[in-house]
């Protein structure tokens, strides 16, 4: 395996453990403030395997069209799972997680439809900082979940990072939906033309 695959693999095997370490507190009733020391790392790492697969393809010229597939699909799983999380723990608007469901599917449509003619869509700059404004809600979520886990005094405070957290998530969605207008207008002579046979 390509050592850059192997860090979008990494990042799709992470995202479980991710969703499992973060409810442990929920199912046992307990280790609330332990999750917290996993968690973080854990985030981190998982989101820093993005930037490792991206410098490994192009250092060691590993670029290739399955990579340009996979290197987005571990990146969707990932933050769909971390993004789910924060839906069921009332962090992130569940009307917003969908509407990145949808993008996310009419993205994948438009991939499959476009290797069916034999073109590998890469990430474009709009999705790639739409994955960027998806990690720092996600992060920002974390922290405030951190903080609550520990126990750290910010009771008066909590509905402003809240507030703040839904307006990132806000943005994040915002530039989500323009990203999609973006690959549609790239790609649409792609899309017209018949399929490769």
């Amino acid at each position: 395996m390509r050592r850059a695959d192997f860090y979008s693999a990494l990042r799709i095997a992470l995202a479980p453990l991710f969703f499992i370490v973060y409810f442990i507190p929920v199912w046992t009733g307990s280790w609330a403030s332990l999750t917290v020391y996993v968690l973080l790392p854990l985030f981190v790492f998982m989101e820093f395997t993005d930037y490792l697969d991206g410098y490994y393809a192009r250092k060691l010229n590993q670029v290739s069209d399955f990579g340009k597939l996979f290197d987005p699909f571990a990146d969707v799983l990932a933050n769909m799972t971390v993004m789910l999380v924060f839906v069921v723990s009332g962090y992130m608007p569940a009307i917003l997680f969908v509407i990145v469901i949808y993008r996310e599917m009419g993205i994948t449509f438009i991939r499959m439809m476009a290797s069916r003619k034999g073109v590998a869509i890469g990430a474009r700059k709009g999705g790639k900082l739409k994955t960027v404004l998806y990690i720092i809600a996600a992060g920002f979520s974390l922290v405030i979940e951190s903080a609550l886990r520990l126990s750290f005094d910010i009771g008066q405070s909590l509905s402003s990072l809240l507030l703040v957290n839904r307006i990132l998530y806000g943005l994040a969605v915002l530039v989500a939906i323009l990203s999609f207008i973006d690959y549609l207008h790239a790609f649409a002579s792609i899309l017209k033309n018949p399929a490769k046979t």
